[in-house]
Formats: C-alpha cells, sequence, structure tokens
C-alpha cells in the first residue's frame, strides 16, 4: 500500500511543508456491503435502541412528527421491546450471540473478499443501516486503509426509499464529516439482473428438488410497504413484479400457480396487496394441500423470512387445512449467493480496476 503525506498534490515548495504533518494511506478500492440491522441482543433495552433507531426513520415512517413521536415513544416503544425480543429470540445465533442477518453479512463480505483477494487493492467489509456495525464507523475504517475510491453496495435487489435509500443516506452523513472524502459509487437495484434471477431460480429448482411433495401454488412473497408510498412514487411495487415475472418464466410456471404478495405490514393504513398471510389462510381454506414460499426481495434470512414465513406463515397454513409448506431460503451466503454479489462488484468496480 502507497503512503502519501497530505498535500503533496499541492505543495509547490517542499522544503516549505512542517516534517512531522501527519501519513495517509491511499491507492486503495473499498467495497462497503450494506444491509438493514439487527438488535445487538434479544433483551428489553438493546431492543428499544434498536427499534427506536429504525422507527424513528424518516425513510420507514413518513407521519408528520407531532402524530408519530408521541405514539412511537409513550405506546410502541414500551410494549414492543419485549414482544420483538421473543421473536428475535427464536431465530437468534447463540453461539456467536448475534442476529442471523448479521452472520450471514459478514460472511456474505468474507467470501467476497475472498473471490477478489486477486487485486490486493481492495478491501471489502460491510455495514448495518441500524445497529452495529455503523455505516460510519466502516467508512471511516476505510478510509483509514487508504480507501480513495469506495463503492456501496446495499444488499436489496428491489430499490425502496426505506431500504436502499436509508442505507446511502446514512452513508453520505458520514461523508458529510470527513475532511477528506473518498470517490463514491452506489450499486444500483440489481432485481432484474440475469445472474441475480438466475441464482434464485436455481435456488429453488434445487430446494424443489428435495421435498417429497410437489407444492400445487408457489408464492413469491416481498416485504411489505404502505401503498401510499407507491402512490407518491416510490418504484419498488413494481420491480418486486418485474422480479417475480422472471422468475415465474424462467422456471415455466403458469400464471395460475405462481402467485405473488407482500409481507410483514404495520400500523392500520392499507399496504401493498395481496397480503401474503391472507393468501396463505385462503389457499388453505379453498383446499390447496402443498404450498412453497420464496422471498426474492431479500439478499439473507433474518426475522421477516425464518419467524414470520418459515414460523407464522406455516402455522396458518396447517392451521387452516393445509399439509405440505416449505419455505425457500434466501440465496444468504451460498455459492449462488456470492456470485451474484461478485458480478455485481466486478461490473460496478469497472475503470476503477
Amino acid at each position: 500500500m502507497n503512503e502519501m503525506t497530505v498535500g503533496d498534490d499541492f505543495k509547490a515548495d517542499a522544503s516549505n511543508w512542517p516534517a512531522s504533518h501527519p501519513k495517509v494511506s491511499h491507492g486503495r478500492i473499498g467495497v462497503l456491503l450494506l444491509n438493514l440491522g439487527t438488535p445487538d441482543a434479544t433483551s428489553y433495552w438493546p431492543m428499544r435502541r434498536y427499534l427506536h433507531e429504525f422507527l424513528s426513520d424518516r425513510r420507514v415512517i413518513e407521519e408528520p412528527r407531532w402524530l408519530w413521536w408521541p405514539l412511537l415513544n409513550l405506546i410502541i416503544l414500551t410494549t414492543r421491546p419485549s414482544r420483538k425480543g421473543k421473536d428475535y429470540d427464536t431465530i437468534w445465533n447463540k453461539e456467536l450471540d448475534e442476529g442471523p442477518l448479521k452472520t450471514i453479512t459478514r460472511n456474505q463480505a468474507n467470501a467476497l473478499a475472498e473471490r477478489l483477494k486477486g487485486n490486493p487493492e481492495i478491501i471489502v467489509d460491510w455495514a448495518m443501516r441500524y445497529a452495529n456495525p455503523s455505516t460510519e464507523s466502516r467508512l471511516k475504517y476505510l478510509q483509514e486503509q487508504g480507501c480513495e475510491k469506495i463503492l456501496l453496495l446495499p444488499l436489496y435487489p428491489q430499490y425502496a426509499a426505506a431500504t436502499s435509500a436509508t442505507a446511502c443516506d446514512q452513508a453520505f452523513r458520514a461523508l458529510m464529516k470527513m475532511r477528506w472524502q473518498p470517490a463514491v459509487r452506489v450499486a444500483p437495484r440489481y432485481h432484474d439482473d440475469p445472474a441475480y434471477i438466475e441464482a434464485v431460480a436455481k435456488s429453488i429448482e434445487n430446494h424443489l428438488t428435495g421435498l417429497d411433495f410437489k407444492p400445487q401454488k408457489l408464492i413469491a412473497t416481498f416485504h411489505g410497504m404502505p401503498q401510499k408510498y407507491l402512490d407518491k412514487g416510490d418504484p419498488y411495487h413494481c420491480q418486486c413484479q418485474k422480479t417475480s415475472r422472471l422468475l415465474r418464466e424462467r422456471l415455466g410456471w403458469s400464471t395460475e400457480n405462481w402467485l405473488t404478495t407482500f409481507q410483514s405490514r404495520f400500523g392500520n393504513d392499507p399496504w401493498l396487496q395481496p397480503y401474503t398471510d391472507e393468501t396463505v389462510k385462503r389457499l388453505a381454506r379453498e383446499g390447496v394441500k402443498n404450498i412453497t414460499l420464496v422471498a426474492p426481495g431479500f439478499s439473507a434470512d433474518c426475522l421477516e423470512t425464518l419467524e414470520e414465513l418459515e414460523g407464522e406463515n406455516r402455522e396458518i397454513f396447517e392451521h387452516n387445512g393445509g399439509e405440505k409448506f416449505s419455505y425457500v431460503p434466501a440465496l444468504n451466503d451460498s455459492d449462488l449467493g456470492n456470485q451474484v454479489i461478485e458480478a455485481i462488484v466486478r461490473r460496478e468496480l469497472m475503470g476503477w480496476i
């Protein structure tokens, strides 16, 4: 790694520059994987801190502050931390004492670093929008390692203001504090990227091969958002629909047996429909006995997939007459998933390496 002195590019006369001025590493390229976040623990106060940071984000909750703050601080943050902490405890990585999203994202970063190790100029790291490791701390680390150029990769296949945009917002806030900012690129959404579609399709094929039944219906379920966000121009819904269509066409499923739904709604406002839980219940009551769910909007399994889909929706289906239920794991840190991340990063680094 190269070293240079601050001001090397600007000094007209080196003899006038103080001999004691600091040395600065330079010449490297950073790649920072960004994901949503996970609480530091499942007990009340860590959960409260995490939920407070998450639900205070104006990208996530667009309600007027005068209306939202009393509801958040007096009701939600009083009751929800304990309940959500119990949910997190059902999926918690007890060995590492962390949420699975943190474990998987770290593994994804390590795998990418291994795949790019032929270029010693590149440093790969990872960060969370909410909780730890913070985006600011990892950007500072990359800069300290001499990264003059940094690629940000939000690990959200479909763009949404409440996910991709807020991850970038947090990075930009950190950059505002830097005297010497690195050059920055942001990888775009990859909802229709051929490498991504092929990887998810293969993961579905591999999963179905291992089942002892053939699902009558396959549901592609995506995280929901309030309908009014779509009405304001958020492209997320359209990109989810395109992802689902491309997967269905690639796998050769009929429109009758392939459904697209939205999960994880919160509050009383209408969200994107049809809702996943209501669809699962309806299918079971209509006599459908075997279904499979896949969540193509998640790059890593987390509470919304492991506890909500694999747990709650399985229970809903079986309680209402369904018999065979399966969930296709997210790409996670599998070879297929790592191939997608590598393909995107190599493409976005063109011109830098």
